[in-house]
């Protein structure tokens, strides 16, 4: 029997890197909201030895390399699995793709073998895979601390708003993108504001708080003309989300039947995405 799943890519709606630990690990503070781009994730039983891997996409490794396959080990399970991947979260692009991905194999082999198990533990097997994982079982919109474990709840990004995505041509290493902010002297977002008006639902007094310090050191050309513009025709955020390169844009609902301004100029419209209250669910 196969179980197939819907792995929902997030959003930053704020992103701050709070320091750095000993073993070269960040803290962070992050608003998260999962959104309606999804992966779609299916794992079978095959009675065979290893774990195979499928993915029509190009740039996807189908080997131990890919973050599923690391998260069947972490599970307890390193035989007897097929896992099909329909990609059509990009990678490279700060949506947590291969987080939500890891998720979905999670949450399949926690239905297949372990229905009992709490969703706490779930995270925990999670963290040993990624720092996103654990967001990406529960989605909706999270508070997210320490190395982005730590998650409390916050009401979701209600249906009032849409988020149009664009990807630019380029993707951007998170690794780099972290060493290239431990270089500098980087301008803090004010978190505890946002994050009260987060708690309250106020999305209208929350939207100006909101920031990406990636945005000081990943260079967008064109994003800063795309703000300004795209806020005059009534867009209520324009932002790079992650680690880049995925540049997001907040409008209201019917505002207007596409993103406004120079937004779609920064690379490929990749479409318009609704928010998701909820993690993984199944197919």
């Amino acid at each position: 029997m196969k179980h197939a799943y819907k792995a929902f890519a997030k959003i930053n709606l704020l992103l701050d890197v709070t320091g750095r630990l000993l073993n070269g690990y960040h803290t962070v503070a992050m608003i998260m909201q999962s959104i309606s781009l999804h992966d779609t994730i299916t794992v079978g039983q095959t009675g065979k030895s290893g774990i195979t891997i499928t993915c029509e996409a190009p740039n996807i490794p189908t080997d131990e390399r890919n973050i599923v396959h690391k998260a069947c080990k972490a599970f307890g399970l390193d035989s007897g699995l097929h896992i099909e991947i329909q990609k059509k979260i990009p990678s490279q692009a700060g949506l947590a793709g291969g987080s939500a991905d890891a998720a979905a194999v999670l949450t399949a082999l926690r239905d297949m073998y372990a229905p009992e198990m709490p969703m706490e533990k779930l995270c925990e097997i999670g963290l040993q895979v990624g720092a996103d994982v654990p967001f990406c079982l529960i989605g909706g919109c999270c508070y997210a601390e320490g190395l982005g474990e730590q998650l409390s709840p916050l009401p979701c990004l209600p249906s009032d708003y849409q988020i149009a995505l664009v990807k630019p041509a380029f993707g951007v290493s998170t690794a780099q993108a972290y060493a290239a902010l431990d270089s500098i002297n980087i301008a803090h977002p004010n978190t505890p504001q946002a994050l009260a008006h987060a708690r309250s639902g106020e999305w209208e007094s929350l939207f100006p708080l909101c920031a990406n310090v990636f945005e000081q050191v990943v260079d967008i050309p064109g994003l800063v003309q795309a703000k300004t513009q795209a806020s005059r025709n009534g867009a209520k955020l324009v932002q790079m989300t992650g680690s880049g390169s995925v540049v997001f844009c907040v409008l209201p609902v019917g505002a207007d039947a596409n993103p406004p301004g120079s937004f779609m100029n920064l690379g490929e419209f990749l479409g318009e995405f609704a928010p998701v209250p909820h993690g993984i669910t199944r197919v």
